[in-house]
Parts: structure tokens; C-alpha cells; sequence
């Protein structure tokens, strides 16, 4: 259908639903007024609780709390291990002066030695030779008047000799507690003078005696000394036993 009368029926379908609904809208009792046009059914049964929803976003940090009181103490725990040493600290200052110490015993230095020389020629044999001429006898411990050396000090000995040859040949020994410890022997050249000598370590016990004797038959005291000539004799401690002190 076409032409106005088409659009009319069209405009007349598209009214007639909205007109409807107004009149039913129009019979309708106002809930706030008493039931005048219409009477309410019974009240219905509650639904069902509905699915939780989603969790919310969190809030913000509220303000911060007082401090609360503190809490009573724990144990002791078990000790721990040790640590490494720490930095050494800077040097404390300097402690006052203490009182001074009683005086000690002064240290005794255990001393023996004695240098001699010859005057008479030409010696005895087989007797010990007295070395008359004193270089050093501080201690006392070499006997001029028998030639023999006296131990006092227990310890080990350096001996010594130096013997001018002149006129005779020499034979010399060093002897210790009466025995022959070592021996020299030197032959005499014509119109010359010769020297003879000889040392030894000794380990001499207190009271023990050394000196030196021409031995043998025969001519062999040839042992010479003068104004320019010397025959000697030195003997001295080298280091004393220290458990006799």
C-alpha cells in the first residue's frame, strides 16, 4: 500500500503500542497511597545468596600505630663461633715508672791464665822447667817456685809453647797429673837458632797439675833464653764446667 494512506497505517502501528502502556501505567496504584484500585499479592520467598563478589582493591596504609610495650626476654642462645681477630688498636699511652728492684747478684765471671817465660839455662832434665819471668799470673794459679800449672777452675784448657833452640838439641813434653801428653823435639843446627813449639786442649779437673819437662838421656836440654830471645809457657781457661757452679 502506498501513497498517504500507507503512511498513515504505518504511523498509527508505531502509536498504538505507546498508548498501551501509558494507559497501563495509568492503572497502576501509588505505592505511597492507600490500595484503592488494586490489591497486592503475598510476599514472596527471599532468593538465594547471590556468588560472592570479586575481592576489592587494597586500601591504603592507615596511619602508624603507637609502640607497643616491649615483649618479655628470650633465652640465651647457644654461644656462637669465634670470630676472626679484629684490627690490632693503636698503642696504649705510656705507663708510669714502677718502683726500683732490689740489687741483684752480680755475675761471676769464672777467670784462669797465666803467660811465662825463662830465665834459667840451661833446665834440668826430667824435672819440670821453671819459667821464672812473669808476663801474666793474675789468679795466682802457676807455680813459679815448682814450674807447674794448678787447676781451680774444673774446665777445658788451651796450652801453649814456644821454646827457643840454641847451643843443643830438645826434646820437650807437656805433662799432666805426672803423664806425657804431647812431645817436641828439635835438632840443633850449628851457628843458628832454631824454634820449637807445640799446643794442646786439655779437660782439667780441679787440683790437676801441668807443666813442661826436657826428657830423655843425654844432651837434649838445649832450651835457650837472653835478653833478646824468648822461651815461653802460656796456658789459660777456655770455658769452665758449669755444672760445678
Amino acid at each position: 500500500m502506498r501513497g498517504p494512506a500507507g503512511i498513515l497505517l504505518c504511523w498509527l502501528l508505531l502509536v498504538a503500542p505507546h498508548c498501551t502502556e501509558v494507559a497501563a501505567q495509568d492503572d497502576e496504584p501509588d505505592p505511597k497511597m492507600p490500595c484503592a484500585k488494586w490489591m497486592g499479592g503475598a510476599p514472596g520467598y527471599p532468593g538465594h545468596n547471590g556468588l560472592p563478589g570479586r575481592d576489592g582493591k587494597d586500601g591504603k596504609d592507615g596511619l602508624k600505630g603507637e609502640k607497643g610495650d616491649a615483649g618479655a626476654a628470650g633465652p640465651i642462645g647457644a654461644p656462637g663461633a669465634v670470630g676472626p681477630p679484629g684490627i690490632p688498636g693503636r698503642p696504649g699511652a705510656s705507663g708510669s715508672m714502677g718502683m726500683k728492684g732490689e740489687k741483684g747478684d752480680a755475675a761471676f765471671v769464672h777467670r784462669s791464665a797465666f803467660s811465662v817465660g825463662l830465665t834459667e839455662r840451661p833446665p834440668a832434665p826430667n824435672v819440670p822447667i821453671r819459667f821464672s819471668k812473669i808476663f801474666y799470673n793474675e789468679q795466682g794459679h802457676y807455680d813459679a817456685s815448682t814450674g807447674k800449672f794448678i787447676c781451680n777452675v774444673p774446665g777445658t784448657y788451651y796450652f801453649t809453647y814456644h821454646l827457643t833452640v840454641y847451643l843443643a838439641d830438645v826434646k820437650v813434653s807437656l805433662y799432666k797429673k805426672g803423664k806425657a801428653v804431647i812431645f817436641t823435639y828439635d835438632q840443633f843446627q850449628n851457628n843458628n837458632v832454631d824454634q820449637a813449639s807445640g799446643s794442646v786442649l786439655l779437660h782439667l779437673s780441679s787440683g790437676d797439675e801441668v807443666w813442661l819437662q826436657v826428657y830423655g838421656n843425654g844432651n837434649n836440654n838445649g832450651i835457650y833464653a837472653d835478653n833478646v830471645n824468648d822461651s815461653t809457657f802460656i796456658g789459660f781457661l777456655l770455658y769452665p764446667d758449669m755444672g760445678d757452679y
